[in-house]
């Protein structure tokens, strides 16, 4: 199926409103991007180009720039979120459970809820077999926390037209790769309906700090414009306000500081509640939207 047979065009105008636990008005989702960037592959990502424009492996520059993610910047989250009561989503590589397990180990311990994010850090486009990736994934995950995920974000958002029927299959309940939606949705797959949430890309820190290259500064105030606005609107119908982050881009010392700001403004705010995806799909399953 296409995108557009898989969700059929609702407007938000001519849905019934929802209503979010304890009257809130925003419920702001974090989702922490824990990867695996295979030295053997070209980057996900990249900081510094090459000499002369020629792309060359190992890129050991940007692989360690990815890394100082894992080794700092992914600390000074833990400490944030620890000290403000607030409780994300772990989007994580299968691998990461082998290579970064004393992140894993930390997450569990604070309560995090882990999704999948493919087994290593790759498009969709280059799996051969997206049903035993999906399945190594989730086994991994599952063997390291004792819990198997029941949500997904693929590796760059990326997806076959049959992805979603193989995360399907796999007994997956809810998908975070589209951005169509203030609300979460219901999308079709072959194996029944799951859950859209809505992920983003105007409060994500790879296209708002990666790509656009703008300050730290810059992401507070679009986080605040962005709260404000959704803050509004929830008076009338809840909101969902997601935002993604990644070790090696926020968790970098001049950005952080930021974000640090962000957060305790959000936390500040009447009318907001911090929530999982696992919460925020059973609150919208439960609100009884039909599927």
């Amino acid at each position: 199926m296409r995108p557009h047979e898989r969700l059929p065009y609702s407007p938000i105008t001519e849905r019934p409103s929802l209503t979010l636990p304890g009257g809130a008005q925003v419920a702001v989702w974090t989702v922490v991007n824990l990867e695996v960037w295979d030295i053997a592959r070209p980057m996900p990502r990249t900081v510094l180009t090459p000499p002369m424009g020629l792309p060359q492996l190992p890129d050991v520059p940007n692989w360690a720039w990815h890394e100082y993610g894992m080794r700092v910047g992914v600390w000074r989250f833990f400490e944030l979120f620890r000290a403000l009561g607030i409780t994300p989503t772990a989007a994580i590589n299968g691998r990461v459970c082998d290579v970064y397990p004393q992140i894993v180990a930390a997450a569990k311990a604070d309560g995090w809820e882990f999704i999948a994010h493919g087994h290593e850090q790759r498009p969709m486009q280059t799996v051969e077999d997206q049903p035993a990736f999906i399945k190594e994934a989730l086994d991994t995950i599952e063997a390291a926390v004792g819990t198997r995920p029941i949500g997904w974000l693929a590796p760059g958002m990326t997806q076959t037209f049959e992805t979603p029927d193989h995360l399907a299959a796999a007994g997956l309940k809810y998908t975070a790769d589209y951005v169509h939606d203030d609300e979460p949705s219901w999308i079709k797959t072959t194996r029944g309906n799951m859950v859209t949430l809505p992920y983003t890309f105007d409060m994500n820190d790879i296209t708002v700090l990666g790509l656009a290259q703008h300050e730290g500064k810059h992401f507070y105030e679009r986080g605040v414009d962005q709260f404000t606005q959704l803050h509004k609107e929830g008076a009338s119908r809840a909101k969902i306000m997601a935002i993604p982050l990644h070790p090696y881009l926020s968790g970098q010392p001049h950005r952080f500081v930021h974000l640090e700001k962000l957060y305790r403004h959000l936390a500040a705010q009447p009318g907001v509640v911090f929530m999982t995806g696992a919460e925020i799909y059973e609150w919208f399953v439960g609100e009884g939207r039909a599927a």
